[in-house]
């Protein structure tokens, strides 16, 4: 390729007050790990979602994105293909750029999976999916393809969902995995948790929180207090950004 080590090689991050971020120092270390001085990251940190076609415009040599809170769903109208899987997700958290366009995946739910397997037991059988975005929908789909039925607990809930104020001892007790997806105690504010009865919490149960900063937000460890198995959203991250960069990989 002609002129191809003055050529940068830039990926990104799009998403809403995103500062904190975990994918800019990920894949700065992995570029510096595997030599890849060509190699960049960095953070496009957008009020509105409408901001992104001028960001696509101007930005010509980016080769992949992740997308993160608020845009999963958002972003879809811009792109040109869905991979199958984020179709049937109906979010996007990686973007690969090609000459056909922009193709949307899902990596959230590859990322998921492969971090809660190793936690789950057999009766792990139902599941409450707190909050409803775009990060819950490949939660969903996880736990559909696992055999595990769910339901969605909102502030606002549709039909087929639960309030937080129907939460009852009986919900909590027949609904062993507890995963939530809401922002609520994640770095700087990490006193706050979901409102949910955590008193009815037992050893039978798995608390999974997508959060990883702090690593045991006070949702995880008002449920450790109670006997209950946790799990971050760490592992997650890890191995969904690998997945991402796989994509970004192929020709």
């Amino acid at each position: 390729m002609e002129n191809a080590e003055n050529k940068r090689v830039r990926f990104g991050l799009v998403g809403r007050d995103i500062s904190y971020s975990f994918s800019k120092g990920y894949f700065t270390k992995k570029f510096n790990d595997l030599a890849l001085n060509d190699h960049s990251y960095e953070n496009f940190d957008l009020p509105k979602i409408e901001e992104f076609e001028q960001l696509i415009k101007t930005n010509t040599d980016i080769k992949g994105f992740n997308v993160t809170i608020p845009y999963k769903q958002a972003v879809m109208p811009y792109l040109a293909k869905l991979d199958e899987k984020a179709q049937k997700i109906g979010a996007v958290n990686t973007i690969k750029v090609t000459s056909n366009g922009l193709k949307g995946y899902n990596t959230d739910a590859y990322g998921f999976q492969k971090s809660l397997e190793p936690l789950l037991k057999q009766h792990h059988q139902k599941a409450l999916i707190l909050g409803t975005g775009g990060a819950s929908k490949a939660i969903a789909f996880v736990l559909g393809e696992l055999g595990i039925s769910h339901t969605f607990v909102s502030r606002n809930p549709d039909q087929d969902q639960l309030s937080y104020k129907e939460l009852s001892k009986k919900v909590i007790l027949a609904h062993t995995v507890i995963i939530n997806c809401t922002p609520l105690g994640t770095h700087p504010n990490v006193k706050v948790k979901p409102s949910i009865p955590y008193e009815h919490l037992t050893s039978n149960h798995l608390l999974y929180d997508l959060i990883y900063n702090p690593s045991k937000t006070a949702f995880l460890a008002a449920g450790e207090s109670q006997g209950a198995s946790i799990g971050n959203g760490q592992r997650m991250l890890e191995y969904q950004a690998e997945k991402a960069w796989e994509i970004w990989c192929k020709e």
